[in-house]
């Protein structure tokens, strides 16, 4: 039994975080996954090259390296913004007027939230693996059904929701299901960025009393129960889908 001096609230604190980056990270992921899916498989030509230039561009840069510059680039574009849009505000509003006085009507400082960027960073890197995943997924369904429910009077909304959607996720389910898997330990790169996720609540408990290999441990065996329960989660979902394609 590993001996946490104290430390299993923090740690437990630290996990609840981990999960609810992993999770929020997740939404964001499938819906760009699925509008990249969509956009690679569109006749039109721009939507193709912007969303290949994208799913190109992601898995080809560390997600260390883009967790950093979407961090830090990130926080210097918003402050940027804010400064032009009141150097802006403040020459439509005086209009000309050299008695008019600046005013800061944007914040002058933007403080980035590291979970606010832990989850859009995890997000928009792994937009571009479900976004392969679920390009794959959709073309695996049969061209038969769609071109047999366009057929029978369906509009292309009611084609995605009544038949291509409940087919392409039995397809999508083992990718998916890798992609969240690695997802949720991504979520350890989090803790670079000043986020009190699990990794920096251990790395400060291992600091203080001086047992790394403990808290690390503890972190481990953490993310084994989230990932074994992730598995058996997707190893029911795909039962489920595959009965009911049946």
């Amino acid at each position: 039994m590993l001996d946490l001096k104290g430390y299993e609230t923090s740690l437990l604190e630290g996990a609840w975080m981990t999960l609810e980056v992993a999770l929020l990270s997740l939404l964001l992921a499938m819906g760009l996954g699925m509008l990249g899916a969509l956009a690679k498989l569109s006749a039109f030509r721009p939507a193709r090259q912007l969303a290949t230039l994208y799913t190109t561009l992601v898995r080809g840069v560390p997600d260390l390296v883009l967790m950093m510059l979407l961090f830090f680039g990130g926080q210097v574009l918003v402050n940027n913004l804010c400064s032009w849009g009141n150097d802006w505000l403040n020459g439509w509003l005086a209009g000309g007027d050299p008695q008019h006085e600046w005013v800061a009507y944007l914040p002058e400082y933007v403080d980035v939230s590291p979970f606010i960027a832990g989850v859009l960073t995890i997000g928009f890197i792994f937009g571009a693996y479900m976004a392969e995943t679920f390009r794959g997924a959709i073309l695996a369904v049969d061209k038969g059904q769609l071109e047999a429910a366009y057929a029978y009077g369906m509009r292309a909304l009611q084609v995605f929701r009544r038949v291509l959607f409940p087919q392409m996720v039995r397809h999508a389910l083992p990718g998916f299901g890798n992609n969240w898997l690695v997802l949720l330990k991504t979520t350890a790169l989090v803790s670079i960025i000043g986020l009190d996720d699990m990794v920096r609540k251990a790395g400060l408990a291992a600091g203080t009393t001086q047992l790394p290999f403990t808290f690390y441990m503890a972190v481990a065996l953490i993310f084994l129960v989230f990932t074994a329960l992730s598995t058996l989660l997707l190893k029911w979902v795909e039962r489920h889908y595959a009965i009911v394609s049946r």
